[in-house]
């Protein structure tokens, strides 16, 4: 190890205060935790038209190959018993904020990284002698009020607390000792890490490098000219365990990105136009990790001769969709006029926001799919979600029109209950709640027996039940 990286191992902690929380599989979860009638099937989250895509699988349905952000079309293919419901932000939102107050009992630095996740530095509390303690009192606390699993691993920096999580999980715990760092990480593999998706694995696959071990053994000028200079040094760095990220709950980060440096100049509008896909993927990628999404993309491009343009493209309103982001960094590259020798690419987002306009493609027409979506509120859940067409609740009599599988309805006579689907008057449902068994599904002629769309069962009960007893009394 260089001196360099010697003085910054120095300023490690020497305990594994650092927590990572992670509800798990957390949409759905959600879902099955409300509709008994789901629970230990598999569920699909997202958008059913042409351009619709997973937003959460269960874990039932992740066992027959479904995953988050696939095509939803390819989801049902392999798990066609899968309910596929409308997700419901305002009832994940309502989940949130109990898991996020239990957290920030914990310590005041909690970093809210999506609406299911976030670090916590318990240094910053009274549990930092006490981590698995202080991981088993609030996980116990989350499934005593919400029902929901949560999955936490601890460290101390974020990265072994993150990859700690993703190994726990599902519904477990995974405290990584500073002594016992190297035997967590080397054997792992590279895809482990964050910010090491497909294309970076592909290109140190080049290098032999698979696992982290083989990583930690790679010099670091051989890994800035591979995948570039920011990234191949954060590569190094991380391989060795060096992580001085702190818990930011201000989330005081003002942009994420990435570049990439070219062994030799590429040409060609196809081939630029494929490279531009390649780094905004990476960057992507770091948004997600960040979490919430942005309003400007910059697009920055290095020619032959050294010369260096940036042009930027700014959406009306901040957006994680990747289709609208990557679209506008290729609006931007246009911007710079790259045609011919580009050295560098870079993209990078600015003007973060944890309001992520979230487009789920849910209508049969293409030309209305942008219709249906849902602001996600990651760090300031209390705002209040919205689903629906043109970004308004659904609320009053369900109709063929604003009926959306699993969204919550009532009837005067059998209670609430939630939609499996609707055929002209006729709807399918099923009358049950969290606090019922499971429920026949029926038909209801909505022409005789309206039905009217609620507000989510959780939005009322954890309205004013958000704080509760310290899970240590």
């Amino acid at each position: 190890m260089d001196s360099a990286l010697s003085s910054d191992a120095a300023r490690l902690r020497g305990v594994p205060s650092v927590i990572h929380a992670d509800a798990d599989s957390f949409f759905a979860a959600v879902e099955q935790r409300d509709k008994p009638s789901l629970r230990g099937k598999p569920v699909l989250v997202g958008g059913n038209g042409p351009r619709g895509v997973v937003a959460t699988a269960s874990y039932e349905a992740r066992r027959t190959g479904a995953h988050s952000a696939m095509p939803m079309s390819r989801a049902r293919r392999l798990s066609p018993a899968a309910a596929v419901l409308f997700p419901r932000f305002e009832a994940y939102s309502a989940y949130s904020r109990v898991i996020m107050s239990e957290l920030a009992r914990l310590s005041p630095l909690v970093e809210p990284l999506s609406i299911d996740e976030a670090f916590v530095d318990l240094a910053a509390g009274p549990w930092e002698s006490r981590v698995a303690e202080a991981a088993q009192a609030v996980r116990a606390r989350i499934r005593e009020r919400t029902g929901l699993a949560v999955s936490i691993g601890a460290g101390r920096t974020k990265l072994v607390a993150k990859i700690a999580s993703d190994v726990a999980k599902p519904d477990g715990l995974l405290v990584v000792d500073p002594s016992d760092e190297d035997a967590f990480l080397l054997p792992l593999s590279v895809r482990a890490i964050p910010g090491v998706g497909p294309a970076t694995a592909a290109a140190l696959e080049r290098l032999d490098v698979r696992l982290v071990t083989d990583l930690r053994h790679q010099r670091l000028d051989v890994l800035t000219e591979t995948v570039g200079e920011a990234h191949g040094s954060s590569l190094y760095r991380l391989a060795h365990g060096i992580d001085l990220r702190p818990v930011a709950p201000s989330g005081e980060r003002k942009s994420v990105g990435a570049e990439r440096t070219y062994p030799t100049d590429i040409f060609g509008g196809e081939t630029i136009a494929r490279a531009v896909d390649a780094v905004t993927d990476e960057a992507l990628r770091r948004l997600a990790t960040h979490g919430g999404g942005a309003r400007t993309v910059v697009a920055k491009v290095r020619f032959a001769d050294f010369t260096t343009v940036t042009r930027s493209a700014t959406l009306s309103q901040p957006s994680a969709d990747p289709a609208t982001l990557r679209a506008a960094a290729h609006e931007a590259v246009r911007g710079v006029g790259a045609r011919d020798a580009v050295r560098l690419l870079g993209v990078s987002f600015h003007n973060l926001s944890p309001h992520a306009q979230l487009t789920l493609g849910w209508e049969e027409d293409a030309d209305t799919a942008d219709l249906d979506r849902a602001v996600l509120d990651a760090r300031e859940p209390e705002a209040g979600p919205v689903v629906g067409s043109s970004r308004r609740t659904i609320r009053g009599p369900l109709t063929a029109a604003n009926a959306r599988p699993g969204l919550d309805i009532e009837h005067p006579e059998h209670g609430r209950g939630w939609v499996v689907h609707v055929r002209g008057d006729e709807a399918t449902v099923r009358f049950e709640t969290h606090e019922t068994p499971p429920a026949r599904s029926r038909v209801i002629d909505l022409t005789t027996h309206p039905v009217t769309v609620v507000p989510p069962l959780a939005v009322v009960r954890f309205a004013d039940t958000v704080d509760g007893p310290d899970p240590s009394s």
